[in-house]
């Protein structure tokens, strides 16, 4: 069986109402029922551009990319609310509500059902919900999305609004968002992030210490940008998340890129970014995975986002935010069938439910931020990580890794590069202040960890420490907690 640690645990070891879409008797819309473009057939190496080198250039007007993954929520647990909250977004499939605008997507468990809910306090529960590889799949229940409490309890149902996530709602109303954008796998945080950065889980299930013995068999983004003389950084606080892969940092070219994120703040304002940059939040308090306030990781969120804006590189930017799994929280889509990224199957132990890599994994927010991007936008296509890793791909016409990246949708339904919607940068909402939040959360007996205590509970410590070991050993620089 797989061992059930959360996801922090181990960045840190080394119904019928519920659906809103009609379903009916079990059946899924005809977009959830096969794998995009499955039929083309590409496998590893396949070019974007079989006519260029590989290598080369393209998209001229994208000169930097920058991704900031955050983790563990459902887009129905952010921006959920956005088409009731937004005018202007009222056509995007957020939660399903009444005519008095209450949410009505249910779960059942225990003969009683449970609402979606707007979520208390900025503050979550700690080690609740769940998203393991069975918990995930309890709450797939086979395209209902109707297991979620019984997999996690009802918090899985709570959900956060615009009054507490201002800098994330407002990014979202103003620039495109993807309505089809799902995790890679229903599992956790690990396999998840090893389809970003290498197009395939290669068999691991869970976020733990499995992963650093398990290499990528046809290597990582790194090696191919490393191949091909593409300048990348990865901007790190505590834990950098790139080493789940061994031989990630195993030279001291490579550990040269592995740098502070405040490095990230002074190189975008200093017009210096590299040509990719994978941010990375401090994890035990502003990544918003549990049992954190949300609102801290908001923050982070904002002065990233600004700090991409008022770059000099900012003419010359794609920026994707996106999370790297579900967390355990409710989404009302049904994840659609998914191609397999290679013959490698999961490593499923006794009491592990029976799947493969053939499905997507609970949706996802992402927010494409960029001169470039659609003004108004909202992207239908299903898009998973490996969408992300294949707009890479195609900038520089790099060959896929798997058959999943050589397959997947490149992101670029969210640019219009014949004018720059986006020249000037709009104006996002500020994040809110700390204090009000935490005020409440108090009251509800509930004391996230913090910058003054990053711990913020026993187990973190324990639970970083692996993955900290194997940074330290790789000698990269990990601040003492």
């Amino acid at each position: 069986m797989s061992t059930p640690l959360s996801r922090r645990s181990l960045l840190k070891l080394g119904g019928g109402a519920a659906l809103g879409l009609g379903l009916g008797a079990g059946r899924l819309p005809a977009w959830a029922r096969s794998p995009a473009r499955a039929a083309q057939g590409l496998g590893p190496g396949a070019l974007p551009f079989p006519n260029l080198p590989e290598g080369t250039a393209t998209m001229p007007q994208i000169e930097h990319i920058v991704v900031l993954m955050m983790e563990n929520h459902s887009f129905d647990n952010m921006i959920g609310m956005l088409p009731h909250q937004v005018a202007s977004r009222r056509k995007v499939d957020g939660l399903p509500v009444d005519a008095r605008g209450r949410p009505t997507s249910v779960n059942r468990a225990n003969g009683k059902a449970y609402r979606a809910k707007l979520a208390p306090t900025a503050c979550q529960e700690k080690g609740h919900p769940g998203q393991n590889w069975n918990a995930s799949h309890i709450a797939w229940a086979n395209g209902r999305n109707s297991g979620f409490v019984r997999a996690s309890g009802p918090v899985a149902m709570w959900f956060w609004d615009k009054e507490t996530l201002p800098t994330m709602y407002s990014l979202a109303a103003t620039f495109p968002i993807g309505q089809r954008y799902f995790g890679s796998v229903l599992a956790q945080t690990y396999p998840n992030r090893r389809f970003l950065f290498t197009g395939t889980a290669s068999g691991t299930i869970a976020t733990n210490t499995v992963t650093f013995s398990v290499p990528a068999q046809n290597g990582t983004i790194w090696d191919r940008f490393d191949r091909f003389g593409i300048d990348w950084k990865d901007y790190y606080v505590d834990l950098p998340s790139p080493l789940i892969v061994p031989g990630t940092a195993d030279t001291p070219d490579r550990l040269a890129k592995f740098v502070s994120t405040t490095d990230f703040l002074s190189d975008a304002a200093a017009g210096t970014l590299p040509s990719f940059s994978f941010v990375e939040p401090q994890y035990s308090y502003e990544s918003q995975e549990n049992p954190q306030d949300v609102q801290v990781g908001e923050r982070f969120i904002a002065r990233i986002a600004r700090a991409v804006m008022s770059s000099p590189n900012w003419e010359r930017t794609a920026f994707f935010i996106c999370y790297d799994e579900h967390g355990g929280y409710f989404d009302h889509v049904p994840p659609p069938a998914a191609v397999t990224p290679d013959d490698t199957p999961p490593m499923l132990g006794p009491g592990d439910i029976p799947g493969s890599y053939d499905r997507l994994g609970i949706r996802l927010p992402v927010i494409v931020v960029s001169p470039w991007a659609k003004r108004g936008y909202v992207s239908s296509v299903v898009q998973d990580h490996t969408s992300i890793l294949r707009f890479l791909e195609r900038k520089w016409n790099l060959g896929a890794m798997t058959r999943r990246d050589a397959n997947a949708n490149d992101m670029t339904d969210y640019f219009d590069f014949r004018r720059a919607a986006f020249r000037k940068p709009p104006k996002i909402a500020s994040a809110p202040s700390l204090a009000p939040g935490l005020e409440e959360c108090r009251k509800a007996g509930l004391e996230p960890p913090l910058p003054g205590n990053p711990n913020g509970g026993a187990d973190l410590e324990q639970a970083q420490a692996g993955l900290r070991a194997r940074a330290r050993a790789a000698g990269l620089a990990v601040p003492a907690r």
